[in-house]
């Protein structure tokens, strides 16, 4: 029998695998089938950061947790792949270690799979966002650098595997698993306290999020990027489920109004349900750009550059840099009307984990 250890480690894993999960019981159902190991490597601990999404999203308790846990970028990497190698080294290999994302978990089971001649697929390769200043980026070289099969989310994906020599057969388009959670879950979205706590309405309050080293590790810019968004958002309500990062550094600054809320990091169902009948969406993450697309809702990003390029040239988003006055300019065109429509990229269409499992059973069978 095929066998598989699917890893999952921090907060984006959870909506990736959750999906491929589905299929691979999908395909025992017909008869084919693979053997799954689900580990957990502790990288996210917090309950709210973790361990509500396999409540929400109907993923079976991890088989194994690494309990890796905080810590620098260095240890979290040393206690993941020490945890993982120990695993490995009992027995009961698997025939393919499958990571996704592009997190630390990811890049730290990756080389210690291989180091031990266990085969690794990757889901969500080749997506890059030329910033070597991000982890993330760093994760997705090292991992696609030593990675046997890729599965991808676009043309451009694929385009950067090509130019560092990946060949042809080991590239499979497959579409993006995030979106097949977002699909699959999208008529059980929950309406979250803040809702009726404050009187949100539909298309009339603006959803936040920030974590990113480069806008909240200086208070300053910080400051200065919330009171340009508050300054510029048309008098509506500002949701701000605050990241335990951010958290840290708000307290420091003593940042208030009456129109910002603050609140505990959201469930994912709770999350996109604020998400889909928000006015707009001011964020630093990736993810959030992608589902953002999918819901056709207005998206602007406080990065410089991005790795998920297709939110822009075919979804709602638009990068504004993490330059505070971008802010004012992008408000003046969401409230004039004027932001662009967007439409769902090329096989983002809820079926790429059965798209992966089918390729799974065919290569490893």
């Amino acid at each position: 029998m095929i066998s598989v250890d699917l890893i999952a480690g921090a907060r984006p894993n959870f909506m990736k695998i959750s999906p491929i999960i589905d299929a691979i019981n999908a395909a025992a159902g017909e008869g084919k089938a693979i053997n799954f190991r689900l580990i957990h490597t502790g990288q996210h601990y917090d309950k709210n950061m973790s361990g509500s999404f396999f409540e929400q999203l109907g993923i079976p308790e991890p088989d194994v947790n690494l309990g890796a846990g905080g810590g620098t970028q260095a240890e979290q990497t040393a206690a993941i792949m020490i945890g993982y190698e120990k695993l490995l080294m009992e027995g009961n290999k698997p025939n393919l270690c499958l990571v996704v994302g592009d997190v630390t978990s990811t890049m730290a089971c990756t080389i210690t799979a291989q180091k031990l001649h266990v085969k690794v697929a990757h889901v969500e390769a080749g997506i890059r966002s030329g910033d070597w200043s991000m982890p993330e980026e760093i994760n997705r070289m090292v991992t696609d650098s030593i990675t046997n099969y890729f599965f991808t989310t676009s043309e451009v994906a694929n385009e950067s595997l090509r130019k560092a020599g990946v060949e042809e057969e080991r590239i499979f388009y497959v579409g993006n698993t995030m979106i097949d959670t977002l699909l699959k879950h999208r008529p059980r979205f929950q309406k979250p306290e803040v809702w009726d706590k404050i009187g949100l309405e539909k298309g009339k309050y603006i959803v936040m999020t920030l974590h990113r080293p480069a806008n909240v590790d200086q208070e300053e810019k910080l400051k200065e990027l919330i009171q340009e968004i508050i300054d510029h958002s048309g008098g509506l309500p500002l949701i701000f489920p605050v990241h335990p990062r951010t958290k840290k550094m708000l307290q420091n600054l003593g940042i208030s109004h009456e129109r910002l809320h603050m609140i505990d990091p959201l469930g994912y169902l709770e999350f996109n349900f604020l998400v889909e009948s928000a006015k707009a969406v001011v964020t630093d993450s990736g993810g959030i750009t992608e589902e953002t697309t999918v819901m056709g809702v207005p998206c602007m990003t406080l990065r410089d550059n991005t790795e998920r390029p297709e939110t822009i040239t075919e979804g709602t988003n638009e990068l504004l840099g993490t330059d505070p006055k971008a802010i004012k300019p992008s408000m003046e065109k969401l409230f004039s009307g004027n932001w662009k429509k967007g439409q769902i990229p090329h096989l983002w269409d809820g079926k790429t984990a059965k798209r992966i499992v089918d390729i799974l059973l065919q290569k490893l069978g």
